[in-house]
């Protein structure tokens, strides 16, 4: 006789229905925290307005922008070294998806404009960094490669207000700001060398003055991401300049002169990418390529970190929109996959994988917004600000995109074999994420530069007086503040012994991030949120003995909802 079915036993569907897609999913109203966080950083008549616009691109990165996104990394750029008539003229042809992809992020968002001048989706003024982020955090959920372009054109505006000579700064600053395709210059930088990559010190090409005032360059430049970009920064040693640092100075090349020739530089060839395939880098050789001086010509590798910061910024946001677009997969998948009768979200082992995906997603976010705020305030002149945004800077990029190969790796587990398929997300998120411990510097580079942030600017006291801060305003969580301790003195150690850079970069994040999500949480009243903040502790940063059996605090079902009923 037949045995009775337990009620709690689910019958699962068959074909084509067991496999759960998102595909058309809104990607911002998916997420429980994008709304509320973008609300609690912005100013409100700002998040009022920009409201609609998150919420058009969430609907864009969960369906149109995805399937382009998904076109154009099958569809790599393809370069043209000649002219049919033997003219080194190169030319790189891209897709029509990636060139649709360009129109929306440049054009119709002005991702790269709006921190710069007003106008931008109706906005009177330049807007702060915390808008660009929650805009560009749903973009990058669709398309990674397309930001490189984005960040580079916007931190190359920045470094050049910054820097540049005025009347080379009301020149360019209206083509690289421009939100007309048509006139638009993208941005780009041409830094590294077959022997000089994170070492700048051994930069060799070189650049030569010229009659008119402007510059000529030579050499070869090895790893140029936008390559056919309208305006590149470009480091250079000047002929006759001291040995060193001091003898690399900064220049801006164009791609084409005023009298419309192309400059005298050419593409050699493309490199052949693990990830970010829709978006060109290659190899640049430069034959006497007229350039401007920007800046002061003994501080080049300053300035041009300036513009490498900026970028190691947007390093770490695409790095934490990654992670959520792989987390809200990863928990639709969960919520609607059925095996051995019960749903995947229901059963223990996967409850807490999923809570190991969302605690480094929402650290990252959170850390983002942090060092967004900390760079308004230090564009304003805010005392400290500037220090903060040192170190919050590399801490971010050295953590989170540390943390975004995990996370993207784990969540195409939880989809299972169709996660290993290209037709999905999940194969891109991987191969990207891996992007964001290399670029702008590798992970070691980047937790030294932690450590010359304390010794340079004094930022360790400053973030250490910006955690009591959160923490005296509703961001307390149990065992913090002596952790934070123990934390700055192992900083204080790695500055004499680097070798322990890792291990203090690591901490400093953990504890600055568990003091931001519990004082957020206090402001949003938010229960869950002050959860995640302690689960950093207790997961990230507290010592646990791998053979004891410790028990877990329970999950709540709130902590981990279906992005499809959330989006509904």
């Amino acid at each position: 006789m037949d045995l009775p079915v337990p009620v709690d036993i689910v019958a699962p569907p068959v074909g084509a229905a067991a496999v759960p897609d998102s595909q058309g999913l809104n990607l911002y109203r998916a997420d429980p925290w994008a709304g509320r966080l973008a609300a609690l950083y912005l100013p409100p008549d700002l998040f009022a307005h920009l409201a609609p616009h998150l919420d058009r691109m969430g609907a864009l990165a969960g369906g149109e922008l995805d399937r382009l996104a998904g076109e154009a990394d099958r569809n790599p750029p393809v370069l043209h070294p000649r002219t049919r008539r033997g003219e080194d003229a190169a030319r790189v042809d891209y897709h029509p998806a990636y060139r649709a992809l360009e129109r929306i992020a440049f054009a119709d968002y002005g991702l790269a404009a709006m921190s710069h001048r007003g106008g931008v989706l109706g906005w009177p003024a330049p807007m702060p960094p915390a808008a660009k982020y929650a805009l560009t955090m749903l973009f990058v959920q669709a398309e990674f490669g397309l930001c490189c372009p984005l960040s580079m054109t916007d931190s190359l505006a920045r470094t050049l207000r910054k820097f540049g000579d005025p009347a080379l700064v009301a020149r360019v600053l209206p083509a690289v700001t421009a939100t007309d395709l048509d006139a638009l210059s993208q941005g780009a930088m041409f830094m590294n060398e077959q022997g000089a990559g994170s070492d700048i010190a051994a930069t060799a090409v070189t650049a030569a003055p010229a009659a008119d005032g402007s510059w000529r360059l030579t050499g070869d430049k090895w790893f140029c991401s936008n390559p056919d970009a309208g305006m590149a920064m470009v480091l250079a040693r000047r002929e006759g300049g001291p040995a060193g640092l001091r003898g690399v100075s900064l220049f801006l090349l164009p791609r084409d002169l005023p009298d419309d020739r192309r400059n005298a530089y050419r593409i050699v060839r493309l490199k052949d990418k693990l990830g970010t395939r829709s978006m060109a880098s290659g190899e640049i050789r430069l034959d006497g390529a007229t350039a401007f001086l920007v800046g002061d010509p003994e501080a080049g590798f300053r300035q041009m970190a300036d513009m490498v910061n900026n970028s190691r910024l947007s390093n770490g946001m695409r790095a934490a929109g990654m992670m959520r677009r792989a987390t809200t997969e990863a928990l639709f998948v969960a919520h609607r996959r059925i095996a051995f009768g019960r749903r995947l979200v229901e059963m223990p082992l996967m409850r807490r994988q999923l809570l190991k995906l969302l605690v480094p997603t929402e650290q990252a976010r959170s850390m983002v917004y942090q060092a967004a705020e900390a760079l308004r305030r230090a564009d304003a002149g805010e005392p400290d600000a500037y220090a903060l945004v040192r170190i919050l800077t590399p801490l971010l990029k050295f953590r989170a995109c540390r943390d975004a190969r995990k996370v993207t790796g784990d969540a195409m587990e939880v989809r299972g074999g169709c996660g290993y398929i290209e037709e999905w997300a999940d194969p891109r998120l991987v191969r990207d994420s891996h992007l964001g411990s290399i670029w702008e510097g590798t992970s070691n580079i980047v937790a030294l530069d932690v450590l010359r942030a304390a010794q340079r600017e004094g930022s360790l006291a400053v973030l250490r007086e910006h955690i009591h801060g959160l923490v005296g305003n509703g961001g307390a969580v149990p065992g913090l503040l002596p952790a934070l301790d123990r934390a700055m003195a192992l900083a204080g150690q790695a500055q004499a012994d680097p070798a322990l850079a890792r291990q203090a970069a690591s901490a400093l994040y953990h504890l600055a991030s568990a003091a931001t999500m519990a004082w957020e949480a206090q402001r949003m009243g938010d229960a869950d949120r002050a959860l995640l903040a302690r689960l950093v502790l207790r997961h990230r940063v507290a010592v646990r003995d791998p053979l004891a059996a410790a028990p877990e605090e329970a999950v709540p079902d709130s902590l981990l909802p279906d992005p499809g009923a959330l989006a509904a």
